[in-house]
């Protein structure tokens, strides 16, 4: 008995198993449908959002649709009319531009005649003024010459006494005194005459320096001024001999002569 119990047991077992497989199949199955309802609905949503897309776009076509263009007049509505509409006559845009322009450039041509009138009354004023002046100081112009004259008169006397003072005779005369003549360079080349002023001095103009060769006529070699004291004699040879002479000269004319002196070569 307990042998045909065991096959019993096997077969209770594998309907078990079954049972579960086909419970595991139908939740399986139910998971897909599950996921196939998700994918439909997310499908419904996407299609109400094109929906609603189209709807907006429909929308704004009928706004865009919406709006009324009015139509161009015709010549038959218009009739008459068009020609106030239509451009502008010529004689009407000619005439209207002249006429307010004429005004506007009438007050400008007044004031440029208001500006000459001034400036001609000006300068007719200054003319009477320029003119009138003369008139006036006529009078102030006529001693202009007078004074002019008088420097004149001025200069005829002082020119006068100068004229007497050279011709005057000068009561004093004295010939220069130390007159020498020395070497100024080693080469003995140049020899220097010097010499002193006189004592009497009143009327001294200059002086007149003088020289001669081996016993020959005086030569006068320079006049030079009562400020100056020296002069330069340069050695022509070493034969022959050369003198020199100073004077004194006054303004009388008169002229005073120191004593001559020699050296044994020639000068120039």
């Amino acid at each position: 008995m307990a042998v045909k119990k065991k096959p019993a047991a096997k077969k209770a077992a594998v309907k078990k198993s079954a049972a579960k497989k086909s419970v595991a199949k139908k939740s399986t199955a139910k998971k897909a449908v599950a996921k196939k309802t998700v994918k439909k609905s997310a499908v419904k949503k996407t299609a109400a959002k094109k929906t609603v897309k189209k709807s907006a776009a429909k929308k704004r076509a009928t706004s865009a649709s919406s709006v009324v263009i009015p139509p161009v007049p015709s010549a038959s509505s218009l009739g008459a009319a068009r020609v106030d509409v239509s451009s502008t006559p010529k004689p009407v845009s000619q005439s209207a531009p002249t006429k307010p322009s004429t005004p506007a450039s009438a007050p400008k041509q007044g004031a440029s005649g208001k500006v000459l009138g001034a400036i001609i009354v000006g300068i007719i004023l200054l003319a009477v003024v320029v003119v009138t002046r003369p008139d006036s100081g006529s009078d102030d112009a006529t001693p202009a010459p007078a004074a002019s004259a008088s420097p004149m008169a001025s200069e005829e006397p002082s020119a006068e006494p100068t004229s007497e003072e050279t011709s005057a005779p000068v009561a004093a005369v004295e010939a220069p005194g130390n007159a020498v003549i020395n070497w100024i360079d080693k080469a003995q080349t140049i020899m220097t005459l010097t010499w002193n002023a006189p004592a009497a001095s009143a009327g001294l103009t200059g002086y007149k320096v003088e020289a001669r060769i081996n016993d020959g006529a005086w030569v006068v070699k320079a006049t030079v001024p009562a400020t100056q004291f020296a002069y330069d004699f340069t050695k022509v040879s070493d034969d022959g001999a050369t003198s020199f002479r100073v004077s004194s000269v006054y303004s009388d004319g008169q002229e005073v002569a120191a004593d001559s002196f020699g050296w044994g070569m020639t000068f120039e």
